[in-house]
């Protein structure tokens, strides 16, 4: 019987494993510099342990506290190994490494206390519920630490990862806007993939981006342009079996592929992998308003807020003061604000402004420099000496801590506005109001007055559907960092 060869059609296969990203020199000195900083860190707590707890520690042997330190110290680095905390995707950016190492030192706590109860070691106390949570802390700091000096290189336009999209020219120009707002993620976009426009020329650039090709040619493109992440943002040309076709031709490259969801603005624990009919979907839930945690996040709130009263007192009466001696007017300024559920309340701030600021309005506004309801002027006429300074600083919100008291007002949320403002809102802005305003809020620490009104409501929109206590945290400390360092303050 005699066989023929049979011809069979298939889109182009890769080379059947995906290549290792080679390490570019600056990954390589970081993950080291984690990975000593680290080792570092948890013997140099061990040793403090020892100090402080050497004599507390008996178990009918003088080696015992250098035992249990040497243990402890190989509990944590294996714990850091099992959980991937060096792992060089995660390293200097997001929270997965922090969470990571929360993990680890977790359950180093727990090996050591269930080790504890087993030699029958009851003094452990000290060391499993204080050194060990203290070292964790220490490790984070450290990470920190050195991800601020990361992040200023990358502001320097160092340390960067080359990357190419491919997509619709309007997902593309967005995601390179964030990227150049956001340098400190380390995305560096040396080229684009867009689709032609029909019937007319291909496009050279996208927002100073040379175009590589169109969406056929992207993997050719990757192959030749040495390109470490493929990023592939929403277009209507992107079918199931594109993607998985070209998914498959990636393999043999090292290019790392990244496909971004149409839903980009929903993120963390929101989203879930859900397997359906042999097919992976992504499942969005609900975003909740109501219920304990936002009562908590209330309460915590009310009571920060009152202690921040009560610290920063002499503060605000030096403040106060010199607003009173600047022009004696009043010290207070109150505005009507839209708060949730579109419910006004007056909102307070130090005056920075002379006393017939709202009159002078109208004849500024042809100035205006904002965008949308917004009106903002870089070098308003109207600001007084003191003003200025306390702007600079943010220093004239430092009442609102009295709304957030009153429960008007978060200490994080979205930017308070004015009625005018939500007359002109459109039906997406609108989801601002289904939290409390904030006296901070990723606004603040992104740019402040210099923010475009679009920037101000996709951050605003940002935080009310991925609220988190992790994220207020976040943006509090920012906030700091924010206020020191008054950028698009004025």
């Amino acid at each position: 019987m005699k066989t023929r060869p049979v011809t069979v059609s298939a889109p182009a296969l890769g080379q059947g494993s995906s290549l290792p990203p080679p390490r570019m020199r600056w990954e390589i000195m970081y993950r080291r510099a984690v990975c000593l900083a680290d080792l570092v860190v948890i013997v140099v707590a061990a040793r403090v342990g020892l100090v402080f707890h050497d004599g507390s520690l008996q178990l009918g042997s003088s080696a015992w506290p250098g035992a249990l330190a040497l243990v402890s110290t190989i509990v944590l680095l294996a714990g850091l190994v099992g959980r991937r905390c060096w792992e060089p995707r995660i390293l200097g950016q997001g929270a997965e490494e922090f969470r990571r190492v929360g993990a680890a030192v977790r359950a180093a706590i727990v090996v050591l206390a269930l080790a504890g109860l087993a030699v029958h070691a009851p003094d452990l106390g000290p060391w499993v519920f204080g050194v060990l949570p203290a070292t964790g802390v220490a490790l984070a700091l450290s990470r920190f630490g050195l991800r601020r000096v990361l992040h200023a290189r990358r502001s320097r336009g160092g340390c960067m990862v080359p990357v190419l999209v491919a997509g619709s020219v309007e997902e593309v120009a967005d995601l390179i806007a964030r990227t150049r707002r956001e340098a400190h993620n380390g995305w560096l976009i040396e080229a684009v993939c867009v689709p032609t426009p029909p019937g007319g020329s291909a496009l050279n650039d996208v927002c100073g981006v040379p175009v590589v090709g169109d969406l056929d040619e992207m993997v050719t493109s990757v192959r030749g342009g040495g390109y470490r992440i493929v990023v592939v943002v929403p277009d209507p040309a992107w079918t199931r079996r594109r993607l998985r076709d070209m998914a498959w031709e990636l393999e043999g490259t090292p290019a790392a592929l990244i496909v971004a969801p149409a839903l980009m603005e929903v993120t963390g624990p929101r989203l879930h992998m859900t397997p359906v009919y042999g097919l992976t979907l992504l499942r969005v839930s609900k975003p909740s308003f109501t219920g304990v945690r936002w009562l908590l996040k209330d309460a915590i709130e009310r009571i920060s807020a009152l202690a921040g009263l009560a610290v920063l007192t002499p503060l605000l009466l030096m403040i106060a003061l010199a607003i009173k001696r600047d022009d004696g007017g009043p010290v207070l300024f109150r505005q009507e604000r839209v708060g949730r559920g579109g419910k006004t309340f007056m909102m307070l701030k130090f005056r920075s402004m002379g006393v017939d600021a709202e009159h002078q309005l109208g004849a500024l506004e042809t100035g205006n420099e904002g965008a949308g309801p917004l009106f903002k002027l870089r070098h308003d006429p109207r600001v007084t000496r003191v003003g200025a300074l306390m702007r600079r600083y943010s220093l004239d919100e430092l009442p609102q801590l009295l709304n957030v008291v009153r429960g008007h007002m978060s200490l994080v949320g979205p930017r308070p506005p004015l009625p005018r403002e939500v007359l002109l809102y459109a039906t997406d802005a609108m989801r601002r109001l289904l939290v409390k305003p904030g006296l901070t809020g990723l606004w603040q620490i992104s740019g402040r007055s210099d923010l475009s009104w679009e920037e101000t409501i996709r951050l605003d929109l940002r935080y009310v559907e991925n609220w988190s206590f992790a994220l207020d945290a976040m943006i509090l400390w920012k906030t700091i960092a924010a206020v020191l360092r008054p950028t698009g303050a004025y």
